[in-house]
């Protein structure tokens, strides 16, 4: 059932908009059962609950499902279709106004957010200056407000540490700002240089450990690896140890699967770009190992004999996201 020429809330796409969009969206899928909903019904009700506020479950019953709609908006985001059409849509209002598409120049500021009682303790932080427990949003933009980047850290993080992270995220993004108006709690040094040598340790930025390793291509020819480093995975397991604490026994094991899920996605999101391949094998046996004893916990179970029980097939019907299997080797390499 199309929905053009027809708008039935102020969030829904006019048929100019959805002109530019359409194009920017995946292909349907060459195999299978096709598409029964409508792409320009989805996109619409992916910007209601963005617009409104409102929880997936409570879409108005003319859009389709929410869990199809839930479903398209999680692909197309893992996709990075979210991130493609906001910036094919922010380079067209800078050529609109007479700019070139790639900013030179943008401004960053953070802003502490008091967090909810339902986010966890390894994601929040206590910004002393602001006194507020919670979380801390750093945005870029350029000088005309249009977004560029976001980052989301805990309300401890020093302005100086989140805004190099923000930078880096825009330079690896593809954007090359000269110059950036900050106010004065982003004072400090904001690029270091590192000289990455054989036979040294390397070093963590951003989550990431990168390391530089002798390539078998030839006597000058070296590899810069990278995986997650080793307080990136600490912050995990912490997670997943949350997650699967004594104090939620009384709660059903759907919903902890669901819960980790979450963490899991995420982390598989950001990571999966590297050498990680080795870090997300042992957290899989992490979560099976914790959900197992979470499962026998719950049913007054001790010991070891649970081991036997609590099985890959165990897991698989649970519908566990298994991080094996998901990295994108991305390797950079340097002659000399």
């Amino acid at each position: 059932m199309s929905s053009a020429g027809r708008h039935r809330y102020p969030s829904d796409l006019s048929d100019s908009q959805w002109a530019l969009i359409e194009p920017l969206l995946p292909p349907p899928a060459a195999v299978g059962r096709p598409e029964k909903h409508d792409r320009r019904d989805l996109v619409d009700a992916i910007l209601y609950v963005v617009r409104s506020g409102c929880a997936w479950r409570a879409l108005p019953s003319d859009y389709p499902p929410w869990q199809t709609v839930y479903y398209y908006f999680a692909l197309w985001h893992d996709l990075g279709v979210t991130e493609r059409v906001h910036d094919a849509l922010r380079e067209q209002a800078r050529r609109a106004e007479g700019r070139d598409p790639e900013p030179s120049a943008g401004i960053i500021d953070s802003q502490s957010v008091k967090g909810a009682d339902t986010v966890p303790a390894s994601s929040r932080g206590y910004d002393a200056g602001k006194k507020i427990n919670g979380r801390k949003r750093f945005i870029a933009v350029d000088t005309m407000g249009l977004l560029l980047a976001v980052l989301v850290v805990p309300a401890s993080t020093h302005d100086t540490a989140g805004g190099r992270q923000l930078l880096l995220d825009s330079y690896v993004a593809g954007r090359r700002l000269r110059l950036v108006f900050a106010d004065a709690g982003f004072a400090g040094v904001f690029v270091d240089v590192v000289c990455l040598r054989e036979g040294r340790q390397g070093f963590d930025f951003l989550g990431w450990h990168h390391h530089k390793v002798r390539s078998w291509k030839g006597p000058r020819r070296f590899y810069l690896m990278r995986w997650p480093s080793a307080a990136a995975t600490r912050s995990v397991r912490a997670g997943i140890r949350d997650s699967t604490a004594r104090r939620f026994v009384g709660k059903s094991l759907a919903e902890r699967v669901e819960n980790l899920n979450r963490l899991l996605r995420g982390w598989a999101a950001y990571f999966a770009a590297g050498n990680s391949s080795r870090v997300f094998s042992s957290l899989d046996s992490y979560v099976h190992l914790r959900l197992a004893i979470f499962a026998s916990n719950k049913h007054g179970r001790s010991g070891r004999g649970w081991s036997g029980r609590h099985n890959a097939v165990w897991l698989s019907r649970l519908g566990v996201f298994r991080l094996s299997g998901r990295t994108r080797r991305v390797t950079a390499h340097a002659s000399r």
